[in-house]
């Protein structure tokens, strides 16, 4: 099966649930390695996932109702956002796909209202999310 090929600059959309915390998402941007280019821009390949890396995003995680900041990032691609034949020097293009894995690692900690307040103990939370491409027109197998 095609899917669209991720091109420099498309956008990671991150799912607001990662577990008990709900989180403020801001979109990531991909930097892509890719010696192939797409309408003009390189084309994302396997590993570039790991450009993603969205700072100062607020949350909170149940009784914890005094909002944290954590970062956002991928943590695993789907099984179906590497083409599993198309390659660009010799490595997997990033494909559209289905949802990836995504993890929220806490930078200062939700707090639970109180004197004093506690500190919210989970450093990590998961969740998912999805690409956005701005490319209609390149597919990959």
């Amino acid at each position: 099966m095609s899917d669209f090929v991720l091109v420099d600059g498309d956008q990671a959309l991150f799912k607001p649930t990662f577990g008990a915390a709900t989180v403020v998402v801001m979109p990531g941007r991909l930097q892509a390695t890719g010696p192939m280019k797409v309408g003009g821009k390189k084309a994302c390949v396997s590993g570039d996932e790991g450009s993603v890396s969205v700072k100062g995003c607020a949350y909170t995680a149940g009784a914890y109702s005094i909002p944290g900041v954590g970062t956002l990032e991928i943590s695993a691609l789907a099984g179906d956002q590497l083409a599993p034949t198309t390659k660009t020097g010799g490595i997997e293009l990033m494909v559209k796909g289905g949802n990836f894995d995504a993890s929220f690692s806490v930078d200062t900690p939700a707090m639970q209202p109180g004197s004093p307040p506690t500190p919210d103990p989970a450093p990590k939370y998961s969740g998912s999310g999805s690409f956005s491409t701005v490319n209609s027109k390149t597919k990959a197998a």
